[in-house]
């Protein structure tokens, strides 16, 4: 049971701004990426970062923006629930150092959009964690968003991409996480979510990070730094999006992330999405669409949290 200090009045929605704040977002998101990708093997060879390493960055200078905000604004840490919270950064640990990894191994697009695979394993989990009944929309969407991965894998030909085995572990991990999230996100301030998050997880992969630590060019270290304060910038516009948009408006505008991501690798690397990355990217998204509007569905429907057989 939440403290009174927690119960607040919700403003009412405001969908323009809230999606303005959600694709702001996205454009961060996708910069995370890019350079997690000009960090790794195929764009910086020899000099290339240890997913490791990128990801210690990720956290650490994220901490360092975040921790002392937090600081500020008196968060404490009375009555928090350590075993959720450790369980949520364990599994977004193990998820973003698969996502930068991947990351440097693929074209930006398709890492990208197998990312985009977290909810539907999330889906799945749910169905032992939290005991949830999964309706027959939920497993189209489910089939919907495998095909594409299968397109953008593709197992048994000679264009199969080993590194999207990667990024499939790493949405895996992403998609348990968020059940970690959801039942955090009841008892817990964002704020607070956000600093233990990060301060917790940098300190567990600064010592993790002594074994692959190789040191940076001054370049590197510029966008090491960006790489924190941009990621952290981002969860906190995603939050204030979420916050002010209702769910079923914000949502959606989070996928265009693959839009940016796009771009982003045609301007930088010269990358352009082949028919196997268009078909697959959008068979995902088409099933993560999908999904999210039968979960919106079914909030409207169910009273609080309870979860919905749809």
């Amino acid at each position: 049971m939440p403290s009174q200090s927690y119960i607040f009045k919700a403003p009412a929605p405001n969908n323009v701004q809230g999606a303005a704040y959600i694709v702001m977002c996205c454009v961060l998101v996708a910069m995370t990426t890019l350079i997690a990708r000009a960090l790794g093997p195929q764009i910086a060879g020899e000099a290339a970062l240890h997913p490791v390493q990128v990801s210690w960055a990720r956290f650490f200078f994220a901490a360092c923006t975040i921790l002392p905000i937090a600081m500020m604004r008196g968060v404490t840490l009375n009555d928090t629930p350590w075993l959720l919270h450790l369980g949520r950064i364990l599994l977004g640990l193990g998820g973003v150092i698969g996502m930068f990894a991947a990351a440097g191994l693929m074209v930006l697009t398709d890492a990208t959009a197998i990312s985009f695979l977290s909810p539907l394993f999330s889906m799945i989990f749910a169905i032992f964690f939290l005991r949830e009944t999964i309706g027959p929309w939920r497993w189209l969407a489910a089939g919907i968003a495998f095909l594409g991965a299968m397109v953008l894998t593709r197992p048994g030909l000679d264009t199969f991409q080993p590194a999207a085995l990667i990024a499939l572990s790493a949405a895996a991990f992403l998609g348990v996480e968020l059940i970690f999230i959801k039942l955090l996100s009841g008892r817990e301030r964002p704020l607070k979510i956000l600093a233990i998050n990060n301060g917790v997880a940098a300190l567990i992969i600064s010592i993790a990070v002594i074994f692959f630590w190789k040191p940076p060019t001054p370049i590197q270290w510029v966008m090491l730094v960006a790489l924190g304060v941009i990621m952290v910038s981002a969860q906190s516009l995603f939050l204030k999006g979420i916050a002010m948009a209702e769910a079923n408006v914000a949502a959606p505008f989070f996928y265009t992330t693959l839009i940016f991501a796009s771009v982003y690798g045609w301007i930088v690397f010269n990358e352009i999405p082949g028919l196997y990355s268009l078909v697959g990217a959008g068979l995902i998204v088409c099933g993560a669409l999908l999904l999210t509007w039968r979960e919106n569905l079914a909030r409207k429907k169910m009273p609080g949290d309870t979860p919905a057989t749809q």
